[in-house]
């Protein structure tokens, strides 16, 4: 009898995990430097968080800006600094990735050193941390 118990517990055991919710990755791409994409990049945050809360499951997302769209990152330049700040705080499962060789560019023309945002994580190149996500199960999606 002990048996058959386990058996039956067993073979329940996927479908209760299965129902507690699912994961979902996604990585968002900004490359412009147009407030209405930024501002589009993160209402699109907003909306697949909300969604997938909704249904009960999870999801992280990553932004990642590179060339005019590092300009999102940009501390003081940013025309969405303040939605980045608060999302950052509301929002655990939300990261934002900066192009670092787009940073070493702009540092280089400006002359000086063109301050980031704390939120941003500078990683070595945007190109390659999308194929890095996508690689890692992320979907991709471009406003």
């Amino acid at each position: 009898m002990k048996r058959l118990v386990l058996a039956m517990a067993l073979s329940i055991a996927p479908v209760l995990s299965w129902a507690e919710g699912l994961t979902h990755k996604v990585a968002i791409h900004v490359d412009q430097n147009d407030p209405q994409v930024m501002n589009m990049a993160l209402n699109n945050v907003a909306n697949v968080i909300s969604y997938y809360e909704s249904v009960g499951d999870t999801v992280e997302v990553e932004v990642v800006a590179y060339g005019p769209g590092l300009n999102m990152f940009v501390e003081g330049k940013s025309p969405v600094e303040d939605r980045i700040s608060t999302m950052s705080l509301e929002l655990d499962n939300l990261s934002f990735a900066a192009c670092g060789n787009t940073h070493r560019a702009m540092t280089a023309k400006a002359g000086k050193d063109v301050p980031l945002m704390s939120e941003a994580t500078v990683v070595p190149s945007g190109v390659v941390r999308l194929i890095e996500l996508q690689e890692n199960g992320y979907a991709y999606v471009r406003p």
